[in-house]
């Protein structure tokens, strides 16, 4: 391994760590913008994670252990997931088959935060429990159809390799990954139309409600986690549209523009949009799976 191979790994690492926050507050800005406002200022949730660091934590007494660990453990979680998706060449970890644990990281995340949210014995946190493991039965199909399809074309189950392969003949099968991960993007990453990070309102609360007890140091590392996440989905689907180029660091450049492109996006559709109701979710995400699913079946047929 190169210096050059190296450095670009540490790029990587460092872009994960330190691009997240940026994302929500160009998501905040474009939202402002659209509504005429002067809006919050783009390094706004770097503020808010360190003031969350400087504060006490506050902890139920019906509260054990799961509670204190699930966001550290999510967190931790999602930086594993990233750190497979490479920026520009081959990602800091990678092997055969880790297409399987990068799913299943996220999964582990949802398990712990889900389970923090009904160790805290509140019916309300125990209902958006309930309907965040709802959505996660039908996004994580979608995702499996995404990489099984890159896997098709690609003859390889490493996300390295698969993620370099060239689309070549599989158009079709590309346009319609692209479009059921955005929609698993917005829904993972509970924005609109699916959720809404800054509501309170009992009816239409999912991801928000099972954190309402965390506090402090604790509640920074799960808006951290959130925002790493984010980060991951739009790497991921800047990677599946993006032609890969000879130049690493060339391929790196285009990569993070991308996500920050998505993050534009993502406020655009959120200023245009409202939240739909909540009874026809499961459909709408439904038809992101289904439409993976097409797009698997054009790639190997």
């Amino acid at each position: 391994m190169n210096a050059s191979t190296v450095l670009g790994q540490v790029v990587d690492v460092l872009a994960l760590l330190l691009v997240p926050p940026l994302l929500l507050g160009v998501i905040n800005r474009v939202k402002a913008k659209a509504g005429g406002r002067r809006g919050q200022p783009l390094l706004q949730a770097y503020r808010d994670l360190a003031r969350l660091l400087r504060k006490g934590l506050v902890f139920s007494e019906t509260t054990t252990w799961i509670f204190r660990a699930a966001p550290i453990v999510t967190l931790v979680a999602t930086l594993l997931a990233g750190l497979l998706i490479p920026l520009g060449g081959g990602g800091p970890v990678g092997f055969e088959g880790d297409l399987i644990l990068f799913v299943y990281l996220f999964a582990l995340g949802r398990f712990f935060t889900t389970a923090a949210a009904l160790d805290t014995g509140s019916p309300f946190e125990g209902m958006g429990a309930a309907r965040e493991v709802t959505w996660a039965a039908l996004t994580e199909p979608a995702v499996f159809f995404v990489l099984i399809s890159l896997a098709s074309w690609s003859d390889s189950l490493s996300l390295d390799t698969m993620l370099l392969a060239p689309a070549g003949p599989h158009a079709a099968t590309l346009v319609l990954s692209a479009a059921g991960l955005f929609i698993v993007l917005l829904v993972e990453c509970s924005r609109v139309p699916f959720d809404d990070p800054n509501t309170h309102l009992e009816l239409t609360m999912v991801h928000e409600v099972m954190v309402l007890d965390h506090s402090g140091p604790l509640f920074a590392a799960v808006l951290y986690g959130a925002a790493m996440k984010l980060f991951i989905l739009a790497t991921l689907l800047v990677r599946l549209v993006t032609p890969h180029l000879a130049d690493a660091w060339a391929t790196r450049g285009v990569v993070l523009a991308g996500v920050l492109a998505v993050a534009v996006v993502i406020g655009v559709v959120e200023s245009t949009t409202a939240r739909v109701r909540l009874a026809r979710i499961p459909n709408l995400v439904s038809g992101a799976a289904l439409v993976t699913a097409v797009g698997f079946l054009l790639a190997v047929r």
